[in-house]
């Protein structure tokens, strides 16, 4: 494939715990050595990952992932490959996110469970001052559903889309959002680890087209004090034994199973918040401008922390309102497959619908971090020192 496609430089990329891409750049000559997990890198200098006298660690390419980055040259092009982390053994970095998804996801499968995410992710664009340095001059002052010429983003998200597409990812939808400036792309439904791949794709794209059109384009959570945040809302399909945990029956009765996974969700929101929402300014945004921080649940509006929208035939899905995009979906979406896994080994009872629970998201980072803190579910789906830099962190 590298030589095929005229591939001179190939980029071994990770993330950190935080979800923050990283990348080690090869010349093409050196792809042997990459798939004989060679190239190596100092975890050390990584937030989270290795001390210093274990610092080195090497990466191993997924091969499914090989991609041509479509907005690099067309010759001396440039490819992609996403990496798993080992040490100078071969053994497993245990704070791997990707490693900890792909590994809840084949727990998942052995209990015949299915699981696939997708995800609607919303982001501002805004202007460059004289210096080409980023403002908080949105690029329009568009609303809701708004076509051009008041929507300036029309053309950014076109170009967007097409490059997703180019790299084998489909998206669903694109439009305007709330806010002047703000977007939201919708990105189709995978398999747990390669929806989180197409995530971190999609953060690292939007930003690169943004930067192509002379715009800088900001994902954090509450760019604006007094317009809407951005979220990334996750939605799931479940299934068990081709079996959808969220379709009702002719009566509108969820599966047993699938209440007891909603409840999961909902009973270890709170503490999952930290990770699900890993700034200060992710909890300016939660409860204000209809973002739900009350934790509940609905079948019919989106004024609820999780809702299930109508089924489409046999298809069902979840969404989850709370995330943004600071979050590391890797972690996110293992989180949210094993608290509901959790909701139905215990057996959980859902809530009724569009009621109030009596329990809220935390309201700030060091509230989340206490919750977190104190959740014996959160110490055994994550590694030690993953929940130990968030804490840090949340704590600081």
């Amino acid at each position: 494939l590298v030589r095929e496609n005229d591939v001179e430089f190939i980029r071994m990329q990770f993330t950190d715990i935080f979800g923050q891409l990283k990348n080690v750049a090869i010349t093409a000559s050196q792809v042997e050595k990459a798939v004989n997990n060679e190239i190596m890198i100092d975890g050390s200098s990584i937030e989270g990952f290795t001390r210093i006298h274990e610092s080195d660690q090497y990466l191993y390419p997924d091969l499914d992932t090989f991609v041509v980055l479509p907005w690099r040259p067309q010759t001396g092009r440039v490819a992609r490959f996403y990496c798993s982390i080992t040490d100078s053994a071969g053994r497993p970095f245990a704070q791997d996110s990707r490693l900890l998804l792909r590994n809840a996801a084949e727990r998942a499968a052995q209990k015949g469970f299915t699981f696939r995410f997708g995800a609607k992710c919303e982001f501002y664009l805004f202007r460059l001052d004289e210096n080409g340095d980023p403002t908080t001059v949105p690029h329009d002052e568009a609303g809701y559903f708004d076509l051009g010429p008041v929507d300036h983003g029309e053309f950014v998200r076109r170009d967007i889309c097409l490059t997703l597409e180019e790299m084998g990812i489909r998206p669903v939808s694109s439009h305007h959002e709330m806010g002047p400036g703000q977007n939201e792309i919708a990105i189709e439904a995978y398999d747990p680890l390669t929806a989180a791949d197409h995530c971190v794709t999609f953060r690292n794209l939007v930003g690169t087209i943004a930067a192509r059109n002379g715009l800088s384009a900001h994902m954090g959570p509450k760019p604006l004090p007094s317009w809407d945040g951005s979220g990334f809302h996750i939605s799931l399909s479940a299934s068990r034994d081709g079996r959808s945990l969220f379709l009702p029956d002719e009566n509108g009765v969820l599966p047993t199973e699938g209440q007891s996974f909603l409840a999961g969700v909902l009973h270890h929101i709170p503490a999952m918040t930290l990770l699900l929402n890993s700034s200060a300014a992710s909890y300016e945004r939660l409860g204000n401008h209809d973002v739900p921080k009350d934790v509940g649940w609905s079948s019919i509006g989106r004024g609820q922390l999780v809702r299930l929208p109508m089924p489409r035939g046999n298809s069902a899905r979840m969404e989850l309102r709370s995330p943004d995009n600071l979050c590391n979906p890797y972690l996110a979406y293992a989180l949210v497959m094993a608290a509901g896994l959790d909701g139905i080994e215990k057996g959980m009872a859902l809530c009724a619908p569009d009621r109030p629970t009596g329990i809220s998201l935390p309201d700030t980072l060091q509230q989340a971090a206490v919750l977190a803190s104190e959740s014996p579910f959160l110490k055994t789906v994550l590694p030690e020192g993953t929940l130990r830099a968030y804490l840090a962190m949340g704590l600081r």
